[in-house]
């Protein structure tokens, strides 16, 4: 019985020592979360209302804070109305670099639009759009009343 229970107490001690190891070698457990290496300078932008039929972009500037070139995976919208421009170079320690957000304002109604930026092993960041597209005049402006009676007085 001895021997059982002191077989038992050296595999414990092996397998926290082994853990304790792992934890100690630099290697981050799944849960650990991973340095930043991405900053947005503003996360979220609202264009007020834009008339209906007339496209809106904004540009939104992101900054690599790591200490190694970074290169975006992927800028991927939330639906096909939204269309996102980014540079496909590398984004150097430091630097900054722009990502440009189309939306085809063909809707009527508010919106919210989310852009996912995907970088370094799968982190993402999220950039969101929002606004109200109203329902634009059928003529470039409306007719002035007063303007027929002018014509009138001036005949």
């Amino acid at each position: 019985m001895k021997k059982v229970i002191a077989a038992f107490l050296i595999l414990f001690v092996l397998s926290y020592s082994t853990q304790a190891q792992v934890s100690t070698n630099g290697l981050t457990p799944a849960n650990t979360p991973k340095p930043e290496v991405l900053m947005v300078k503003e996360t979220t932008h609202d264009f007020g209302k834009i008339p209906q039929g007339r496209p809106a972009t904004y540009t939104f500037q992101i900054t690599n804070i790591s200490k190694e070139p970074l290169l975006l995976e992927n800028v991927q919208a939330s639906c096909g109305c939204t269309t996102p421009q980014w540079s496909k170079e590398p984004i150097a320690p430091g630097a900054t670099a722009d990502i440009k957000v189309g939306y085809n304002a063909y809707a009527e109604g508010r919106f919210n639009k989310t852009v996912t930026i995907f970088y370094r092993e799968h982190q993402t960041k999220a950039i969101t759009i929002t606004g109200e597209v109203y329902k634009a005049p059928a003529s470039s402006a409306p007719e002035n009343a007063s303007v027929q009676l002018l014509k009138q007085i001036n005949q």
